[in-house]
């Protein structure tokens, strides 16, 4: 169970967070949460799909790591970091770091705060980045994760807006996503759904202007270009099986 608490430089002085990743750490997975406000990057190395949540009947997005649950194929041992490709989703970046809400008693608005997660694996005292430099203000790599955490926090505040107005432009459908490895082993991923490239294409006028005025003519374009990262995903398991 998390063990979260709100991050403070007096009690968390001597923290330090290991900003590797690894099956120990439980970056063993076939896919984590995807936000529109790093679409962009993620289309660069990952495939981008949506998930439709049945009971609350809303749609999210994930970014494929690999094709089987519990396998994630950009893990890599033999690299300083443990993960094989220049970007790494914000959902796994920000390690054992997360936003909580602190409410204010003056009657202002709440407020975004970070959080951490005591007993994470990758939280210490030993080993890892400090969070706090020695004579006060936050290190490098907390304002790293601060970054990270408001990509996901921003992420969160536009996903919906921005499902609502892909479902408006009817661009959103299902795919299966069929294909055979080099060892003869079928696969069938089903269950996404992504953009529809042709009726994108088609798009004009006043819905063009729309989705390029709300800053999401890039996004569904990137999640377009991210299908083809498919075949990366299957370079990468046919070497391993080789």
């Amino acid at each position: 169970m998390a063990n979260n608490v709100l991050l403070n430089n007096v009690s968390h002085q001597d923290l330090k967070v290991l900003a590797r990743f690894g099956a120990e750490f439980g970056d063993n997975v076939g896919s984590v949460l995807a936000f529109p406000t790093e679409f962009v990057e993620l289309q660069k190395e990952y495939p981008i799909l949506f998930k439709l949540n049945k009971k609350t009947e809303k749609y999210q997005s994930i970014a494929l790591l690999g094709l089987n649950q519990g396998e994630n194929l950009f893990l890599d041992s033999g690299s300083e970091s443990g993960w094989a490709a220049n970007y790494i989703p914000a959902a796994v970046a920000k390690g054992p770091f997360l936003i909580g809400i602190q409410s204010q008693s003056s009657g202002e608005s709440n407020e975004a705060m970070i959080h951490i997660d005591l007993d994470h694996a990758k939280v210490g005292h030993q080993d890892g980045h400090a969070l706090f430099l020695e004579h006060g203000g936050n290190s490098p790599y907390l304002e790293h994760v601060a970054n990270l955490l408001k990509v996901i926090h921003q992420g969160v505040a536009s996903q919906d807006l921005m499902f609502r107005i892909f479902l408006e432009m009817d661009l959103i459908e299902p795919v299966n996503i069929e294909f055979d490895l080099h060892s003869g082993e079928k696969y069938q991923l089903s269950g996404h759904y992504t953009i529809n490239e042709e009726k994108l294409a088609q798009l004009e006028g006043e819905k063009l202007e729309k989705l390029s005025k709300l800053g999401f003519l890039p996004l569904a374009y990137a999640v377009t270009a991210s299908m083809t990262n498919i075949r990366k995903l299957i370079d990468i398991k046919n070497r391993q099986l080789s």
